[in-house]
């Protein structure tokens, strides 16, 4: 984390507990000493009296406590959607104010905090109708209510509390152009999901109202009823109330209460698309769909100084082969009847490029250059825009995405061939003109030679049945294995890869091993991650597993290793072949339980029935004014980041692409990005699939933070750490998570914000708010962050199953979804994925369930006062002490409770890129540590700090750095 302290500002050594939470060693730390307990009474985020402007409309009092806010802001999404544009968040105790308090003074222990009363705060007019501010306001009471109530589009609104000492205070709003359901003369009780204990109040419209303010007064008896403590794992240690902060849970709602069920009309230079999170049609109009590429910005800085400025990365998302709306299928074209692109950079034709002298030359905005084109696909322009006459009857012309159909084509059907092997390789003739198979035993497998290469490789339809009667001979084969310690992986992989290079073809290599493994070359020792000397050792794979995994790409042979018997935990990791082409590891303990079984079937046919790209190699193309400078995943980096191969790729294989400023941009041109994808399908048709994305530019650094999305900056800044994990300590890396939000913090509370702000002002972009709490989640993940109890296979997994997801499973990924379960279906409504509550210990209820939904793990957490009836309904016992915990299947009972569940959890599991098993978690039992590691708001059982405390941090050092 990079400090940068004020002038004359006294420097301390870093607290003991700096690096128990993950925090960076430079944290900046007040003068204040650190008690470790939480038993302070109040925090300043304030400066001291001569840094900052006094306040004069601040006045203490020893009788009441009155708390006022101003909230303003708005945002220009499009021409018909209004939306904020900044979200700005108490962080300063109203006692603080005023006092010569140090900046960023830690927790003053044992002074108490006089009462106080603070004067209603003037609404702040922005200069800019995009920006917005806060006054600071009395916020960091824990079990302080979180009041996001109803925000109108048209009117601002202010609203003022006035409560006796007994009472907590409660935050008030000023809030300018602010999107809700409410208008004049409308009553809106509005209620937002937070701890299941405490009690929200409603926010009543006066119909009396009219003019420029609106004010709402607070229905008092939600604010008599009795407050439960929150969780001491969602507690921070600065007294921060974790229900004020930005909530990822409302920034995901409120963008599907804007855009599910309708149609985002991809155009050129189009607005912000909807989350990653959304469901929603999406219709390509002459640009990429968001599904495909996904940008980091969608307005580029004009120039590298700009773009430095914001601190915010400048790249893409890219997910060439991924879903169409309801199946649909892409624009094909013959590759002869396409006009030609690009001679000079071999950029292909898209509409991003411009018509001139009368269609007979375009200009391409890769290069800068113009092409004439040819007579055979030449047409006139007309209109004012300068599109040609046939615009609307060639896909390379009116649409961001299509597919080429080459010349180029091997035909045929699917087929297939059979392998085992032990210390030997045994080949299948499975020739059909054969009465039965012959085993074909190859015993020099250093130099491997194939006997004979027909009938090694058969169409299924043709070999049906001597390949069922191999698989029945398979269990009576006894294993000769030379070696007593296990069978090298490499040798399956090489033998399959022998046989796809001699029939001169890609395929799948489906590899089911139940020996011992071992790994040819040598092998890294789990102690090396915890020590400093050279941690990156950890997650490299060997040269020989990378020299192998590089012939399966030049062969476009994936691999998918299922490994059936428990292994050494200090031995070789098998993944890094499977993951690095393409295919995957999955483990199981001898598939001798009913759960493992349906695992192994569920995966295996999601691997048979995927559809694949085979030998593909990946283009990627930008303005002639940008270059790529990076691009991650998972695959063997080659001499250029902006080319890459690929050994297979699937629907979900995402790529993250950095790019970087040339030279300054043409404000009237744009930014171009081209991915074009040349790959072959399963049948063997040779294609390539051109997807093309237009974004506007602008000087203005505002206009950055505007059009950014925090899914979208979580998944890039995810792929390019768990690259980069590979070369540098993981220790460098969360200091760099953690200093570029800061700096991007500081930027836009220094060039973002139209007006002053007081140093206690938590100042976020509105499509940033969180953001944090994201950053949080993946700075004190296990890759990054290990724990106590984390296996170095298990953090190997777990970077290859992470960098092969795309941005809306990396997203559930790093922000679970916590959705409440009904106890009986009778009378309401079943259970919904779109219901979800903040992840945090302080959601769970005694009486409730709750279902936790990541991408790799289900957990069901029980509490010890759910009634009897719900337990019987759902799991079939009446008894809490008797409910089994651990791996487990839900009894198939026939009433409305159990099928409701067992229906959400098929819904939630065709979600998953593997099957999972259903963890359940009783109440105050030891395997809830699980479900700690889930709820990122919280503390996490690694030592990961808080969310609360994460933000606190970053609003510190993002003020100090502007000192």
């Amino acid at each position: 984390m990079m400090d940068v302290p004020a002038a004359n500002q006294s420097q301390t050594p870093c607290q003991p507990w700096a690096g128990q939470n993950g925090w960076s060693s430079a944290s900046p730390q007040g003068p204040t000493p650190f008690n470790p307990l939480p038993s302070f009474q109040h925090l300043n985020l304030g400066f001291t009296s001569d840094q900052v402007p006094s306040r004069d409309n601040l006045q203490p009092s020893n009788n009441t406590h009155q708390t006022s806010v101003t909230y303003s802001n708005n945002a220009d999404r499009s021409v018909q959607h209004s939306n904020h544009d900044s979200h700005v968040a108490p962080v300063v105790p109203a006692s603080n104010q005023g006092k010569n308090i140090p900046p960023h003074s830690l927790p003053l222990i044992n002074e108490r905090m006089p009462s106080c009363k603070l004067q209603q705060m003037p609404l702040y007019s922005p200069h800019s109708p995009h920006q917005a501010i806060s006054a600071p306001f009395q916020a960091p009471y824990t079990h302080q209510g979180l009041l996001n109530g109803p925000q109108s589009p048209h009117q601002p609104f202010s609203q003022s509390v006035n409560q006796s000492p007994q009472f907590m205070p409660q935050p008030t709003f000023d809030g300018a152009n602010m999107e809700s359901a409410v208008s004049a003369g409308y009553i809106h009780n509005h209620a937002v999901p937070t701890s299941p204990v405490q009690q929200q109040p409603q926010w009543t419209l006066p119909p009396y109202s009219r003019g420029a303010m609106n004010e709402f007064v607070p229905d008092t008896t939600a604010q008599e009823k009795s407050i439960a403590p929150q969780s001491p794992n969602s507690e921070s240690r600065y007294g921060l109330d974790p229900e004020l902060l930005p909530s990822a849970v409302k920034v995901m709602a409120e963008d599907r209460a804007e855009w599910e069920g309708k149609v985002f009309v991809s155009e050129p230079f189009s607005r912000l698309p909807p989350l990653v999170t959304t469901s929603c049609i999406m219709e390509d109009r002459g640009n990429a769909s968001p599904c495909v590429i996904r940008s980091t910005s969608y307005c580029v800085p004009c120039d590298g100084q700009t773009a430095l400025l914001s601190r915010l990365p400048l790249g893409a998302l890219v997910t060439p082969l991924a879903k169409q709306n309801a199946q649909e299928l892409l624009p094909l074209c013959k590759e002869a009847e396409c006009v030609v692109g690009c001679c000079w950079c071999r950029a292909s034709m898209c509409p991003a490029m411009s018509w001139q002298d009368c269609g007979q030359r375009f200009y391409c905005p890769f290069c800068g250059k113009l092409n004439e084109v040819s007579w055979r696909h030449y047409q006139p322009t007309a209109g004012v825009d300068g599109s040609r006459v046939d615009k609307d009857k060639r896909p390379e012309l009116h649409t961001g995405s299509y597919e080429i159909l080459n010349s180029q084509k091997h035909g045929g059907d699917v087929r297939v061939g059979l392998m085992t092997y032990d210390s030997r390789i045994h080949l299948y003739d499975l020739s059909p003109a054969l009465s039965r198979p012959h085993m074909l035993v190859i015993t020099e497998t250093e130099d491997l030679q194939l006997p004979v290469r027909e009938g090694l490789l058969v169409s299924l339809k043709d070999c049906i049945d001597g390949f069922d009667s191999v698989l029945q001979l398979i269990p009576r084969f006894s294993p000769q294995c030379g070696d007593s310690s296990g069978v090298p992986m490499e040798l399956p992989v090489k033998a399959g890869l022998a046989v796809l290079q001699a029939l001169s073809s890609p395929g799948k290599l489906l590899i089911f091993h139940t020996a011992p493994l071992i790994e040819m070359g040598h092998t890294h020792s789990s102690s090396g991650f915890f020590g400093s000397n050279k941690p990156k050792s950890i997650f490299q794979p060997s040269e020989p597993a990378v020299s192998l995994a590089k012939e399966c790409v030049n062969q476009g042979c994936g691999v998918h290793l299922f490994v059936l018997s428990p292994q050494d935990v200090g031995g070789a990791w098998p993944g890094h072949i499977p993951y690095l082409t393409g295919g995957a590891l999955y483990t199981y303990s001898h598939l001798q339980g009913e759960l493992d079984r349906e695992r192994f079937s569920a995966n295996l046919k999601r691997i048979v029935e995927t559809d694949t790209g085979y030998k593909a190699e990946l283009r990627i193309s930008v303005s002639k004014d940008l270059r790529v400078s990076g691009c991650y995943g998972l695959f063997i980096p080659g001499p250029s980041p902006s080319q890459v191969s690929m050994a297979t790729l699937d629907w979900q294989t995402t790529l993250a692409v950095e790019l970087a400023h040339s030279r300054a941009l043409d404000e009237t041109r744009g930014v171009a990005i081209q991915v074009v994808l040349f790959y072959s399908t399963q049948t063997g048709d040779r294609r390539t699939r051109v997807h093309t994305l237009t974004l506007r530019c602008s000087r203005h650094l505002q206009e950055a933070f505007r059009h950014c999305q925090a899914q979208t900056l979580l998944t890039f800044y995810c792929k390019k750490m768990y690259c980069a994990v590979l070369e540098r300590p993981l220790q460098e890396l969360r200091e760099e998570l953690q200093t570029e939000v800061t700096e991007a913090l500081a930027s836009y509370r220094k060039h973002g914000c139209s007006a002053s702000v007081s140093a206690g002002q938590l100042v976020l972009p509105q499509y940033l708010r969180a953001l944090p709490v994201y950053i949080n989640s993946l700075r004190k993940s296990e890759v990054l962050l290990p724990g106590l109890r984390s296996s170095v296979h298990q953090r190997l997994q777990q970077r290859c199953q992470v960098l092969a997801m795309d941005a809306f499973t990396t997203a559930t990924h790093f922000y679970p979804l916590l959705l409440p379960l009904p106890l009986s279906v009778n009378g309401c409504s079943p259970p919904n994925s779109e219901e979800a509550l903040r992840c945090c210990a302080a959601s769970l209820e005694p009486r409730g369930l709750y279902l936790v939904h990541a991408p790799l793990t289900l957990l069901l957490w029980v509490g010890t006062q759910v009634p009897t009836c719900t337990l019987v309904e759902l799991f079939n016992t009446s008894c809490f002490s008797s409910l089994p915990s651990g791996e487990t299947k839900l009894p198939t009972l026939e009433n409305p409770l159990s099928i409701s569940v067992r229906s959400l959890i098929d819904t939630l599991n065709s979600q998953t890129p593997c099957a999972r098993k259903l963890w359940v978690v009783k109440q105050g039992d030891t395997c809830e540590e699980t479900l700690q590691r889930h709820l990122v708001e919280d503390k996490s059982p690694n030592g990961g700090a808080s969310y609360a405390d994460f933000l606190y941090h970053l609003h510190v050092n993002s003020v100090r750095v502007l000192q």
